[in-house]
């Protein structure tokens, strides 16, 4: 009978019955698979923390013990979930009242947990955006006559859903125009719209789809795109912000794109072309993607430090751009929301971290001789291999006579007769003469001959040397397939483009989508983690991505199946009714009104004024800028406006200075290429009028589309049509008309009155006249404004 009483007085701290153990598990299962296992599961265990089993509950993670069984006050879990102190967990929510009660009667009751039990680990393994896309069956719709593309089929099941129907098509002009300035990133000439408004045929529209597809702009206008996201500039940005040699990989971009190059491969030569079996030199040139990383060169900085940032920033880009991912998250720590570990981080870094990049192995940059070419290479260079030997032999010389000589001028404090002094300067000035000059090239990656040795850095400090890693992928997507030992670049690249990867595909055809309506199906385009938003339409998402990958990873085709379709089509114009049930347009039930890009901006106005350079590819150029625009930089660089076709090229030609960027694109949100860009601001700010109405290039577009105008049509009627055509792609309305027209006739006597205003605009008077009319059809929101 003692014995039974001993039992009976214990049991709520042992074993207790089996119904009251799963009882008591019940409630509190579902708050850990749901509120705690996504970070604290065996594979991750945040904190060193896993909450999957008993034996983990009461294993404790880095902080200590978490839970004291029978003893909810002195349980660190439960004065997280309350929040009381510094550590709060949720970390961006909190748990419900009753969850909360849960939990502490389940510690009250000893933790108790039914044997051969595992919490199910949720969430981030079973995240929808890491499960392989299988293509879903087009929906059924009622009605099946709007419909032109699959893609329509699952926007207007959605809104017949909802009770919504979709916008009229826009007009002809308009959608001409739309087409243009999507496809191209140019406005049609008159006689381009002209030209589609009178084509009758019933595939007028696909006929015009395929020839801007084939058109070279094309390749301009979505590669300034990709070089968003590839953080292209022409400068090293830091605080010397040197010029660098890297247009030729914006230029194999271009061509890329131009070529409809399988996506799979224009990723795989960008990561890993110099790895390539005989690399040719463009796979090479499009090693430059990762070669973009921001180099820092004043004089006392630690090489190795930046020689790690420049890797970081690699693996950076390459979770943004091609995982659609918060990587560096866990640069630092274990991610905290998304199955990314601090290892795993690592594991990533180590397949950047044997790149041939500047450090403490190189020389040190100097100003005097400017050895860019030790800080940017490795380069691919255009000479004969023995003049590339003589100038690497030749200003290697140099920078060591220029240290030597600093270190004996430092020391000695020699007079100006010193013996050693010039027979020192003696060499240079014979050195000089040997120096070759002009040699151009493009900075491309290189593998060193080994690899270098990589560890965890914990909290990102490039000196804590942690555990040491090999060159590894993250557990929760498919696994790498080496070919040799070690897994290397092309391996990491091969990998990414498996059509296995849930990611790259739908990261890529979200991103095309954006460009077309505004914002992506995941609004979070550079977050498909657990913390973005779910799909809008997650078939639709899907059925573009497996496109993608169906149509062996054509962008085009991706294009195409969107263009042709008649939600692309619609009117922009916005329903008051619909407004209210959806403002932000997530229904996709009329199209979007979007502020032309800043590059896109200049190229308007220069088809517009007729000065337009359409000359594909080349050097970086510069055109007029305000005289002040470079004077924010510590090395004052100098801003020579170019002439001739170059000083009219589109904008993303125009030299882009990291430090002190061209002032028209800063204006118009262009990103500032220090990190990876997959969305554009959109800003409606007075600077911009500004800039439209009084920057030197602007206003010289003015002049330029005044004078055209009085050249090519005759009267003030058919001069304002012309304007009008050229501008916004349509005649003036009859109430446009009427204004302009009394406008005109006001100006026209105010000039006639003012002769220097007036030739302050044009010698010509009437050319003066028309100038104003442009700088007022140039400055408005229409003409910067895709319908």
């Amino acid at each position: 009978m003692f014995a039974i009483l001993v039992n009976f007085l214990l049991l709520p701290l042992t074993a207790q019955s089996d119904a009251t153990t799963e009882s008591s598990f019940a409630k509190v299962r579902p708050v850990l698979e749901t509120q705690c296992l996504g970070c604290h599961n065996p594979k991750l265990r945040m904190a060193n923390l896993s909450l999957a089993s008993r034996a983990d509950v009461l294993a404790g993670g880095k902080r200590g013990t978490v839970v004291v069984p029978g003893k909810p006050r002195e349980s660190r879990l439960l004065a997280a979930v309350r929040q009381e102190g510094n550590l709060r967990m949720p970390p961006s929510s909190r748990l419900a009242d009753g969850e909360i009660a849960a939990l502490e009667a389940w510690i009250q009751a000893g933790a108790p947990w039914p044997e051969n039990v595992a919490a199910k680990v949720p969430g981030k393994l079973n995240h929808w955006a890491f499960v392989t896309p299988v293509r879903p069956s087009e929906p059924a719709v009622r009605q099946r006559g709007w419909v032109r593309t699959p893609v329509d089929s699952f926007v207007l099941a959605r809104l017949e859903k909802e009770g919504i129907a979709p916008s009229a098509e826009a007009e002809a002009t308009t959608l001409v125009r739309r087409l243009y300035l999507d496809l191209l990133g140019l406005p049609p000439t008159p006689e381009e719209t002209a030209a589609f408004l009178d084509d009758r045929r019933p595939d007028a529209w696909p006929r015009l789809v395929e020839k801007l597809l084939a058109s070279p702009h094309y390749g301009e206008r979505w590669g300034r795109r990709w070089l968003d996201q590839a953080r292209y500039a022409d400068s090293d940005g830091g605080s010397r912000d040197e010029p660098r040699q890297i247009w030729r990989y914006r230029d194999w971009v271009i061509q890329a794109l131009n070529a409809d190059m399988p996506f799979d491969q224009f990723v795989v030569e960008q990561l890993a072309g110099d790895l390539l079996p005989n690399p040719t030199h463009s796979q090479l040139i499009a090693t430059g993607f990762h070669r973009n990383s921001p180099i820092q060169i004043e004089a006392g900085t630690d090489r190795e430090q930046y020689r790690v940032e420049a890797v970081v920033d690699r693996v950076d880009t390459t979770g943004t751009v091609l995982f659609g991912m918060s990587v560096g998250c866990a640069r630092c720590h274990d991610h905290k929301f998304d199955p990314i570990s601090h290892r795993e981080y690592y594991q990533l870094f180590a397949f950047f971290n044997s790149t041939d990049d500047w450090g403490n192995d190189r020389p040190r940059y100097n100003a005097r001789y400017n050895n860019l070419v030790h800080v940017q290479g490795p380069l691919l260079e255009f000479a004969p291999v023995d003049v590339i030997a003589t100038r690497d032999r030749v200003l290697a010389r140099l920078v060591e006579l220029d240290e030597k000589l600093d270190d004996y001028k430092r020391e000695k404090k020699p007079k100006p007769d010193d013996a050693f002094v010039k027979e020192i300067e003696a060499e240079v000035a014979v050195l000089r003469k040997q120096l070759p000059k002009g040699l151009e090239g493009s900075m491309i990656q290189r593998e060193l001959p080994a690899p270098r040795e990589t560890r965890t850095m914990p909290g990102g400090d490039y000196l804590a040397k942690g555990e040491p890693v090999q060159p590894g992928v993250p557990a929760f997507l498919h696994p790498l397939q080496k070919t040799s030992a070690r897994a290397n670049r092309l391996d990491l690249a091969r990998w990414m483009v498996d059509p296995r990867n849930p990611l790259l595909a739908r990261v890529v055809v979200n991103r095309i989508w954006q460009e077309y309506f505004g914002a992506g199906l995941v609004a979070t385009e550079n977050d498909f983690g657990t913390q973005g938003t779910p799909p809008t339409h997650a078939e639709l998402l899907d059925w573009l991505a497996t496109e993608l990958v169906r149509s062996g990873w054509s962008q085009k085709a991706v294009h195409r199946a969107i263009v042709n379709s008649a939600v692309y089509r619609q009117s922009s114009k916005v329903k008051p009714n619909v407004m209210e049930r959806d403002p932000r347009n997530q229904l996709l039930s009329r199209q979007t009104r979007l502020r032309l890009d800043s590059e896109i901006v200049r190229d308007v106005a220069l088809s517009a004024s007729g000065l337009l350079t359409t000359r594909v590819g080349g050097p970086s150029v510069f055109p007029p800028q305000p005289e002040a625009a470079m004077s924010a930089s510590q090395i004052k660089k100098t801003w020579k406006a170019s002439t001739g076709a170059d000083r009219y090229r589109r904008g993303m030609y125009t030299f882009f200075w990291r430090v002190t960027p061209n002032p028209a694109l800063v204006v118009f949100d262009a990103p500032n290429a220090m990190v990876a860009c997959t969305r554009r601001n959109r800003s409606n700010t007075p600077l911009q009028a500004l800039t439209l109405l009084n920057d030197t290039a602007f206003h010289e577009f003015a002049q330029a589309t005044g004078a055209r105008l009085v050249r090519e049509a005759q009267g003030d009627a058919a001069r304002l049509d012309r304007a009008y055509e050229l501008a916004l792609s349509r005649k003036p309305s009859a109430p446009e008309r009427e204004r302009l027209q009394r406008w005109l006739a006001q100006e026209r006597d105010a000039l006639a009155s003012k002769p220097e205003e007036a030739k302050a605009l044009a010698a010509d008077l009437e050319v003066a006249l028309w100038t104003s009319l442009a700088r007022v059809l140039l400055n408005t929101d229409e003409f910067i404004t895709r319908e």
